[in-house]
């Protein structure tokens, strides 16, 4: 008897969604009587009122490891538990269609679901699990903040796209004598602003898990700057912080998207920068999704086809509730309620790559670099 498995792909897209789609398919076509259905825009596929699922072939999946997005679809948005839809009135209601969801997988035949997404894709997974559902999760996020898992796939090409954006920012600052502000994304965690300042040469690196203060970074712009002449490179964080400890974004306003929208931090480091007294002109370019787009670099090719492989031998030994992880040198699993104990947030106190960067002379708006 043929044994189906749907595949969804959740959250934000990623370099490498691809990738773990194709090898998923390569694999199981190893196997006789298997087959694998992607699920359309997460799980919105089998809960809208009109099916849209899509078997996955040899084929079809051909050459699609080197593109970025995914060709089945995602959101952020809605989901088994919070479903958006529309009634008469025009007003939108919430519905669990949970059960739902997993009447119709049973009626479609489904033996297992593959779920690829980033902590929030995952808590589904293991709502779904406790429903009866066979899940197994693959960890998908450029902000590197799962911590059972060594990296996620996606993570190395925004780092690497963030990098020739801050290279090419450098050459433009010292030309002009300016201050750039190069806003990234991570959200509550700073990892792509780390590495990026580390690798690109920022002067300043702004993360979530540092507040910052503005006169401090002032201080090091002033260093820069010999009478009129000089230049400065910030790297800063979405998810940043001053010292009063809030963040910078808008709430939500579409149907079913309950997640605040983080950016307009390098536009207000400006502002404090200039309230300062800070008269060097200042430039600000926010990334945003140039990091979540196009192709994946080798490294995260490699990992999602990883990552691909291994959640469907999970499936064929029916190893269920459980997310698939690299931990150097290896592929493993582990229990998705251990993947949502706690977030993977630098640890400034006894980050290696802290301290490197402070031992660069990279500054991240505290005391500690200051007093050196």
């Amino acid at each position: 008897m043929t044994k189906k498995i749907l595949v969804a792909t959740g959250g934000g897209d990623c370099p490498g969604l691809n990738a773990v789609i194709r090898a998923i398919v390569k694999r199981a076509s190893q196997e006789q009587d298997w087959e694998v259905y992607g699920c359309k825009e997460s799980f919105n596929g089998i809960l809208k009122d009109d099916v849209d699922i899509r078997l996955l072939t040899d084929e079809n999946v051909a050459g699609i490891h080197v593109k970025g997005g995914t060709i089945i679809k995602t959101t952020n948005r809605g989901g088994p538990f919070h479903f958006p839809v529309k009634q008469d009135d025009g007003s939108w209601k919430i519905e669990d269609r949970s059960a739902l969801m997993k009447k119709r997988l049973e009626n479609m035949g489904f033996h297992s679901v593959i779920n690829i997404g980033g902590d929030g894709s995952q808590r589904i997974s293991l709502e779904l699990t406790k429903l009866g559902i066979n899940v197994v999760g693959v960890p998908k996020t450029i902000d590197n903040d799962l911590s059972a898992t060594d990296y996620t796939f996606g993570f190395q090409t925004a780092v690497e796209i963030a990098t020739e954006c801050l290279d090419k920012l450098v050459t433009t600052a010292s030309s002009h004598s300016r201050i750039f502000i190069m806003e990234v994304m991570g959200r509550d965690a700073g990892w792509i602003a780390l590495n990026t300042a580390i690798a690109g040469g920022a002067e300043v690196c702004i993360i979530p898990e540092i507040p910052y203060d503005p006169r401090l970074i002032a201080q090091k712009i002033a260093s820069r700057y010999q009478k009129e002449y000089g230049f400065c490179n910030i790297v800063i964080a979405e998810g940043a912080k001053a010292l009063d400890g809030k963040v910078t974004g808008t709430d939500p306003t579409a149907i079913g998207d309950c997640h605040i929208k983080l950016g307009g931090v390098g536009d207000k480091l400006k502002l404090e920068l200039q309230a300062l007294g800070i008269e060097h002109d200042i430039r600000v370019t926010v990334l945003g999704h140039l990091q979540r787009g196009g192709t994946p670099i080798a490294y995260d090719r490699i990992l999602a086809t990883e990552f691909g492989v291994k959640a469907f031998e999970l499936v064929k030994e029916g190893k269920f509730g459980n997310m698939v992880v690299y931990n150097h040198p290896d592929i493993s699993y582990v229990p998705l309620e251990k993947v949502l104990e706690v977030a993977n947030l630098v640890k400034p106190a006894t980050s290696d790559l802290v301290r490197t960067a402070r031992g660069v002379g990279i500054a991240f708006g505290d005391e500690v670099l200051c007093n050196k």
